[in-house]
This record gives structure tokens, sequence and C-alpha cells, in this order.
């Protein structure tokens, strides 16, 4: 695989930008207890995203890894989970608020502390959404990559702290040209009262054509009909 662009995603550091179809991008965790919060919009048509109710629905799971489709909210194959080494992700937790970074770090402000303020996921989702067009009514549920929340018996949403080692990767695939939103903040529901933010590595990097014996093409019968969609999409438009 050709890596093609890398960048280092510091503590509270945000970063977006488009990511063309046929792509991995790669996440290292560079110290434990890593949490990236992405958003995933189609790039030619900002309209469309990430579902996190159909995506979740459709695969008959509450936590994505290896296998698993973001899909959009048209039915389509946005990006792929193409390699997880821990096996668990996080798309319920949500991203974290002004108020609630305030109440469990401390409160902090850029006029203050300037670039060691603590920066919380509405607000880097709030900059990276201006800046391709989009605004505060774009914000929408987020996967937290590295993170693992799970429900107990009675229906309670637990953090596991020990979820994420130093060096786990995740790597995604985008089936459709991807524009990707990161915010590097803590998950809100991490219990620990110091920002728990760690810098994680980005790749992109070339990707091998989907064949038919493609893992994630054949994960469920309803993947299979999302990367149909994604694929009559690319054909209507003459293979763009």
């Amino acid at each position: 695989m050709d890596n093609i662009w890398s960048k280092t995603i510091g503590p509270g550091g945000k970063w977006s930008g488009a990511v063309g179809r046929g792509k991995l991008i790669r996440f290292t965790a560079l110290e434990e207890g890593a949490n990236v919060s992405i958003q995933v919009f189609h790039a030619r048509d900002l309209t469309e995203r990430y579902n996190m109710p159909d995506t979740l629905k459709a695969q008959h799971t509450a936590h994505l890894t290896r296998g698993n489709v973001l899909m959009s909210d048209n039915g389509r194959a946005l990006v792929s989970i193409v390699e997880d080494s821990i096996g668990w992700h996080d798309p319920l937790g949500g991203y974290t608020t002004r108020a609630a970074t305030d109440a469990k770090y401390g409160m902090t402000n850029f006029q203050e502390q300037r670039n060691e303020w603590l920066r919380s996921g509405q607000e880097n989702f709030a900059v990276e959404l201006i800046r391709n067009g989009l605004s505060m009514r774009d914000m929408m549920p987020v996967v937290n990559l590295f993170s693992k929340v799970f429900c107990d018996d009675n229906g309670d949403m637990h953090f596991s702290a020990t979820h994420c080692p130093a060096g786990a990767t995740v790597t995604l695939r985008t089936e459709l040209d991807a524009l990707l939103v990161l915010s590097n903040t803590p998950n809100p529901l991490d219990p620990r009262s110091t920002y728990p933010s760690v810098p994680v590595k980005m790749e992109v990097l070339s990707a091998s054509p989907v064949g038919e014996d493609d893992y994630c093409l054949n994960y469920r019968p309803e993947n299979r009909r999302a990367f149909e969609n994604t694929w009559e999409y690319h054909t209507l438009l003459g293979g763009i």
C-alpha cells in the first residue's frame, strides 16, 4: 500500500478534509486511551451523510468493528471498516460540550490558556463544519474511534477505561468521496477527571478494488445492498 499522506492530530486537535473513494484511512493511537470522534459526509453532496440509526439497525449491532459499513442516509456504503486491532468502536457516546468539559476538567478559555485550553468536541466540530460550508444545523451523531461503550442488563451505559492500548489501529476504506470531520477530544462517558486526549496518527493510503470476496461486502446481506447502491451511483456518473 502506498502511503499518500499522513498527519498527527494532537490532544484536543481537529481536522477536516475530503478523501477520494478507494482510499484507506488508518488511525493509530500513539498512547493508550485514545478517542477520536468522527463525522462523515459525502463530499460530492454534503446533504448525504452518515446515518447512525440505519447503520446500527441494518447490521444488528450497537458497536462497530471490522466488516461494518458506515451507511449514508441514502442507503449507500459511505466508508467501511476494513482492519481493526481492538474490535470495538463507540457509535453511541456522542461528543463533549463546552459546559460538560468545564464541569469535568475545570474551566479554561483561549484568552487565558491560549493553545493549552481544553477544547470540546462540539466546538471543534462547529469550526470545521463552517470551514466546509456547513453549519451547526449539520451537526450529527459521531463514531468514537478507539472507545468501548457498553450497556449492562439495566440498560446503563459504561465506558471501558482500559480498552485502547498504545499502538491500536483502525482502518477505514472510502466507498464514496468522503468529507471527514475529526475531533481528538475525550469520550463524554470517560470517567477520568483529567483531560484524557492523546495524539493520534492519521494516514491515507491507496486501496485495492473491492472484489466479490471482500469481507465488508459479505459481512451482512444489508451491506451488499448498500454497496450495490453505491456502485449504481458511480455507474450512472460514468465511473467518475
